[in-house]
């Protein structure tokens, strides 16, 4: 069977300005459905008619879940002769270790920004036999597209907080070509098919509680925020984020931000909003061919 992307690419979509995200997300949900049942998401209904204050900008918001699957989720956002957003992403359910699928685009008439990657539940720094178990088969893949889709530029240790080896982090021309290149992809499907349910209590716990520490930086960090509060308003935006984007934050667990990550801790006890305040900053891709992360020796 076709890779989730190649799937996309087979219908003759591609992410951006030439086509509409909705076809994106068209073929993967498809894609998704021939392996396992979709059914709507409780969230699904609170948001899918996001009314924003501005006329010419559209919202449409789905959200799924199965068997294996916690959430799958895709929120589009599109600014009539201007700007279109995609931010869409697959959470397991914590019977599962598996990574977190996410495609984040943000597409104008002249450039694209993109982020595709399979973001580690846990820590492969750390971690090497979760490095091992999800990447070392397919960081050939990495090799292949580096040269199609060049690292973005400068990304400070912040930013890669939760990426994986493979990243895809990149901007381009936002032409019906490079979007094609986007057929990556990732094979978080197949992933899924061959992942084997965890009986054990405490590994249940911990990938729980992994996962809600991931939702917990996610939500707090979100660079979209400052753009929904803007066309939803504060309070609608907040809950976008909390209940739909990063669904499982209010449910998945009860630490704070701040248990999970004090270096943001005010004297006040407040968390600090200042972005990439932590760490260094990357020129190029922070992983060697084999995956291993010499950023130590990289950073500026």
């Amino acid at each position: 069977m076709a890779s989730w992307g190649e799937s996309m690419s087979i219908g003759g979509g591609s992410l951006g300005a030439g086509l509409p995200y909705h076809k994106f997300v068209s073929f993967a949900l498809e894609e998704t459905r021939l392996r396992t049942t979709l059914t709507p998401h409780p969230s699904q209904e609170k948001f899918k008619s996001i009314k924003p204050n501005d006329d010419n900008t559209v919202f449409n918001a789905l959200s799924f879940s199965a068997p294996k699957i916690r959430l799958l989720r895709s929120l589009k956002i599109e600014k009539k002769n201007s700007y279109q957003v995609l931010d869409f992403a697959a959470f397991s359910e914590p019977e599962y270790d598996l990574p977190i699928f996410c495609a984040n685009v943000f597409t104008t008439h002249a450039q694209s920004i993109v982020v595709l990657d399979l973001n580690p539940l846990y820590d492969t720094t750390v971690h090497k036999d979760y490095k091992d178990k999800y990447y070392r088969s397919i960081m050939p893949l990495v090799h292949k597209y580096n040269e199609l889709l060049p690292w973005g530029g400068k990304i400070t240790s912040e930013s890669l907080k939760f990426f994986s080896p493979i990243v895809i982090w990149t901007i381009f021309e936002s032409t019906e070509h490079n979007h094609h290149v986007l057929h990556s992809a990732f094979v978080w499907l197949e992933l899924m098919d061959q992942a084997i349910k965890e009986n054990n209590k405490a590994t249940i716990a911990r990938n729980q509680e992994e996962q809600h520490k991931y939702l917990t930086w996610r939500a707090e960090k979100d660079p979209g925020y400052p753009l929904l509060k803007k066309l939803i308003g504060e309070s609608r935006a907040e809950d976008l984020v909390m209940e739909f984007l990063f669904e499982g934050v209010n449910t998945l667990g009860t630490k704070s931000f701040l248990d999970y990550f004090p270096e943001y801790a005010r004297d006040d006890g407040s968390v600090n909003k200042k972005r990439s305040m932590i760490g260094k900053s990357f020129e190029t891709r922070p992983w060697d061919a084999n995956g291993e992360f010499i950023g130590d020796a990289e950073a500026q």
